[in-house]
């Protein structure tokens, strides 16, 4: 597992910045599409998607923990960074998953639901880059090994 980056000066500003910006958003969602059935449709799309995907490609265990259906061993290519999580299942390669990791995954379990559909592409449009992707920060960017530990205020 290669080191922790240490994250560039005010990075906690731009992250609180993009986690308010984030909530502007969600004002100007129509209500009807957040924590409804109609989100909970596109969760359970999610983790239908994860269920096949880790079926399909895991070679390590298969376990459930916190909620979520872990699926380990899975090839680099067929997610990104240190693992993804889709709906209620959290794809990842051979690194240890962790109780921290676990509550940063559970976070994004948490924001499937209530985004349904709609999560893919708002996370598309939060960018690549952890450190202002609101939802990294909501799941708490040390948790996710973003940033390293004791550097946040957060967490």
């Amino acid at each position: 597992m290669s080191p922790i980056p240490t994250p560039p000066a005010g990075w906690e500003a731009t992250a609180a910045r993009t986690v308010e910006r984030g909530r502007r958003i969600d004002r100007l969602i129509p209500a009807f599409l957040l924590d409804s059935p109609v989100s909970r449709v596109g969760y359970w799309y999610g983790t239908t998607v994860g269920l096949v995907w880790g079926s399909l490609w895991s070679t390590g265990r298969v376990e459930t923990r916190g909620g979520l259906r872990i699926f380990r061993g899975m090839p680099s290519w067929a997610f990104p960074r240190g693992g993804v999580c889709a709906g209620g299942c959290f794809l990842t390669g051979d690194a240890p998953v962790t109780e921290r990791l676990l509550r940063h995954e559970a976070v994004h379990k948490r924001q499937w639901q209530r985004y349904g559909f709609l999560m893919p592409l708002l996370y598309l449009l939060a960018g690549r880059d952890p450190l202002r992707n609101r939802f990294e920060i909501e799941a708490g960017l040390e948790d996710g090994n973003y940033v390293p530990r004791g550097l946040s205020s957060r967490g």
